[in-house]
């Protein structure tokens, strides 16, 4: 590139080779910014729509034993003794989930047998031994990891044999399913949310019971062992780019159908409206709610 003096002014002449690359770049910078290669838009709030949090805090109070709740949607969250903590129990299992597609051994290859007869039972049927191995691969350390990228305050990782009793809280645990998927690499994503979406019709009661209409549902629930001292579920709500999370914990309910009851009641107060304008637009029926089930075969 040279300088020559043209009416007074000093102007740059390029040579071939230097005229050619600035094209080339040109075209890639347009190609970056074409809609085909845009960054995805943000996750939005359901428009104009509260949850009743008085109205499920109230449904709280009558019920026997402990019951904190968290709602969380882009930019906003809501709660009721959000920041409590309890035992985890199997809602661990997706932060284990989490961790084990995220672990640099399996990042970056495609997940074999191996990893399906781990995670799909883990997962969909909630089975504790395979918990057992994922937790003893991930440890405590990568668990502690993941909660700190999540934004968690709460959390507590248990020893491998009593995982079940990592601490966590509503807050936690709602803003942390808000984004799940985030959470976990590309390459994995979507089998991530595939998993938590088709948990089995036998375990889907709770907020699987009043899942609003034209929405997918991706949750985990966690009991203790049918004994009502822990009910939990955390569940995402997706509707397009519209997202809401919700995190109901319990205890010392007394039985496992009492605690069910609880979590059931908690969600149908929270997820009120949320079906309300597929109903205006005659796209539901009845109350706008469904129970939403998938196959899907453990390998």
């Amino acid at each position: 590139m040279v300088a020559v003096k043209r009416y007074g002014r000093e102007v740059m002449r390029c040579g071939k080779g230097v005229i050619a690359w600035a094209v080339v770049a040109a075209i890639v910078i347009l190609a970056l910014i074409a809609p085909g290669h845009a960054a995805a838009a943000p996750f939005e709030a359901p428009p104009g729509w509260p949850p009743d949090v008085a109205g499920a805090r109230d449904y709280a109070l009558t019920r026997r034993g402990s019951v904190t709740f968290a709602i969380a949607v882009p930019g906003r969250t809501w709660g009721y003794r959000e920041n409590a903590t309890a035992p985890s129990a199997s809602v661990l299992k997706a932060m284990l989930l989490v961790a084990y597609l995220d672990h640099p051994s399996v990042r970056n290859r495609e997940l074999s047998g191996a990893d399906w007869r781990l995670l799909s039972p883990m997962v969909r049927r909630s089975d504790n031994p395979t918990a057992t191995r994922v937790r003893s691969f991930v440890g405590a350390r990568r668990l502690r990891l993941l909660a700190r990228r999540a934004g968690m305050r709460a959390f507590s990782p248990a020893p491998t044999r009593a995982w079940g009793q990592s601490r966590i809280s509503a807050d936690d645990q709602a803003r942390f399913f808000l984004r799940i998927d985030r959470y976990v690499v590309a390459r994995h994503r979507a089998t991530a949310m595939r998993l938590l979406e088709t948990v089995v019709s036998r375990q889907r009661w709770g907020v699987g019971e009043v899942a609003p209409r034209g929405w997918r549902m991706y949750f985990k629930g966690g009991w203790g062992s049918g004994t009502g001292a822990v009910d939990h579920q955390v569940a995402l709500l997706e509707r397009g780019r519209t997202r809401v999370a919700i995190a109901v914990l319990t205890t010392d309910q007394g039985t496992h159908a009492y605690g069910k009851e609880s979590l059931r009641g908690v969600f149908e107060r929270l997820v009120r409206g949320l079906g309300a304008a597929d109903d205006e637009r005659g796209s539901a029926g009845g109350n706008g709610l469904v129970l939403r089930d998938v196959a899907l075969v453990d390998r």
